[in-house]
């Protein structure tokens, strides 16, 4: 009863909140796409959603477990489809392509970055995370450090994460819900924010995961099958794509681009086409490329969302090969992504930053590939929103109800509490992040980098170090992740407000700032570490090395963690 309550309000919530923006209002020009609503692609995109609250509906789950972990009952295969599914967002599915498109050779740091960081995931922490079997990211670092502080911090980071990186997802949702419905761009926003907000609340993790599989598959498929006749229709055999698109480029570098477009470009129109194929022929240079592709990796490796996922697997065998076939699965997509990119400059050799976004749609609609091709990528395009944007609003909603909430402020709470929080909070975050996206201060892929340099700056190092350094504690944890987070935000406000330093070509860059800054912050946490061996406690010291041992599979671990006071309790350790 409470949580159809629940869901009631929040959906009214949501309809209120839209009611301030023109629901069937004509496109804008952001969209760039040819407008009007879409029969075909619309039913297309009405069956998907419908399966997912379908698939939501019959996944619903009562327990914290459920709710948080799926019940750590995944395997390896769905494990690694719903961990490429929770990855390839809409920033994947459809920024990566605009990137390429608009800046060319640079851009590939964001594929050479993003892949790289299931490497680092593989070596550093998937195995070590998995043993610790738990809920949260916040909670594995609040009891490794013995400290409710470092457990709200990370809490606080999980939740500015979910925020940022959730904004760049409903942007890519309300572009292609407005190119579909023909929506304004603030109506798509809400109407794909009720979805997402039903089945999470119904199913949590369970439903999330399920989703995530099918999305996949959907998605993967979406984007794959019309790059076969895109490259046809460009000159190509349409035999592989990944292969051929070669040829196209060439051609372009020549002038030679769709009929539609001309046909021959030359003089400045042949230049701004293909400056962007050139090594930092569209800005940026070798540090601000190293400093984008490490940013990227270790940001991967930090996402709670994505570190969570471990948590939802049977034991740490299966936590190791999910990540493998993860890999494997996202591969496929970023293989594919540089033909969307080139066929985006053949039908469309000049268009600007307002088609980036949007290049995946614009070039196979001037194409001519017809509705129900155009609807069925779209479709994988809402997949890749939605089910990102769904684990999001579990890291965040459980960083609140379960680290905030059921661990420090209430720890006698019982299931059925906890739970109800969680629902309350994944609405109100879903708010939150509605308001963010509509009026978004950057590019899809531009903002979602931003949330792996928050990410990278506070909580790879703290897990890192949580890990493989053992004289780590919490006075050093605080005090990294403290200054990670500080200099990070710092780095957004200032490429919101434009100020050089913080811009594309500056020294420390928005979406770039971990090369600097995370270096920093893991020697901050391993100087104030030593510096602050003799205030930590026999007691304390004896947990922390239990759940060291736990890590790492040493003799002599407890099968769980030395029972922790109460917060009030005066022999609580104190939250520095």
């Amino acid at each position: 009863m409470m949580s159809r309550q629940l869901l009631t309000l929040s959906l009214t919530l949501v309809a209120v909140f839209g009611a301030t923006g023109t629901l069937w209002g004509a496109g804008e020009e952001i969209y760039q796409v040819e407008q009007g609503f879409k029969l075909v692609p619309a039913l297309i995109m009405l069956a998907s959603l419908v399966l997912y609250l379908g698939v939501g509906f019959l996944s619903k789950v009562s327990t914290p477990s459920g709710y948080w972990v799926a019940g750590q009952g995944i395997g390896k295969y769905g494990n690694g489809a719903a961990i490429a599914s929770d990855w390839m967002s809409a920033a994947s599915f459809m920024g990566v392509a605009g990137l390429l498109y608009l800046r060319g050779w640079f851009g590939l740091g964001y594929i050479i970055g993003w892949t790289g960081g299931y490497v680092l995931l593989l070596c550093l922490l998937a195995t070590q995370l998995r043993r610790f079997g738990k809920f949260t990211i916040p909670e594995f670092l609040g009891d490794r450090y013995d400290c409710h502080s470092v457990r709200l911090i990370a809490a606080v980071v999980t939740v500015l994460i979910a925020i940022t990186y959730a904004t760049a997802q409903f942007k890519g949702i309300g572009l292609i819900c407005g190119w579909i419905f023909g929506m304004s761009y603030q109506a798509s926003v809400f109407f794909a924010a009720g979805v997402v907000l039903t089945y999470m609340l119904i199913s949590g993790m369970t439903g999330v995961t399920r989703n995530q599989q099918i999305q996949y598959v959907v998605l993967i498929s979406a984007f794959l099958v019309p790059l076969w006749i895109l490259i046809e229709k460009a000159g190509g055999t349409g035999l592989l794509p990944q292969f051929e698109y070669g040829g196209i480029l060439s051609g372009l570098m020549d002038g030679r681009v769709s009929a539609a477009a001309g046909g021959q470009l030359s003089g400045d129109q042949l230049m701004e086409a293909t400056k962007v194929f050139l090594p930092w022929g569209s800005g940026g240079n070798i540090y601000h490329f190293i400093a984008l592709v490490f940013t990227l990796m270790i940001g991967t490796a930090g996402l709670p969302h994505i570190l969570i996922r471990f948590y939802t697997v049977k034991n740490e065998d299966v936590a190791r090969k999910s990540v493998l076939w993860g890999l494997f699965f996202i591969g496929l997509l970023y293989w594919s992504s540089p033909v969307y990119a080139v066929m985006g400059k053949f039908w469309n050799p000049l268009g600007g930053k307002e088609v980036a976004d949007v290049i995946i749609l614009s070039a196979p609609e001037r194409a001519g590939l017809g509705n129900a091709f155009l609807g069925y990528l779209a479709a994988g395009a809402l997949a890749a929103g939605i089910s990102t944007v769904a684990g999001l609003l579990v890291a965040g909603a459980s960083a609140v109800a379960h680290d905030w909430y059921a661990t420090v402020f209430k720890p006698d709470c019982t299931d059925r509490q906890a739970l109800f929080v969680g629902r309350i909070f994944t609405a109100v975050l879903c708010i939150i992040i509605i308001l963010t996206a509509l009026n978004p201060p950057a590019l899809i892929a531009q903002m979602v980098a931003m949330a792996f340099a928050i990410a990278g700056n506070t909580i790879f190092p703290a897990c890192v170090l949580a890990i493989w350094y053992s004289k780590a504690n919490r006075y050093g944890a605080l005090a990294g992740m403290i200054f990670g987070l500080a200099m990070t935000l710092i780095a957004m406000a200032g490429w919101v407000m434009r100020i050089p330093i913080f811009g594309d070509n500056g020294l420390l860059p928005a979406t770039s700032s971990s090369l600097v800054v995370a270096p920093l912050a893991f020697l901050i946490n391993i100087v104030v570490s030593n510096l602050t061996q003799d205030r930590v406690s026999e007691e304390s010291r004896l947990r922390m090395d239990n759940i060291l041992r736990k890590l790492h599979n040493f003799p002599g671990h407890e099968a769980e963690p030395p029972a922790r006071p109460a917060p009030s309790s005066a022999s609580a350790p104190p939250a520095v």
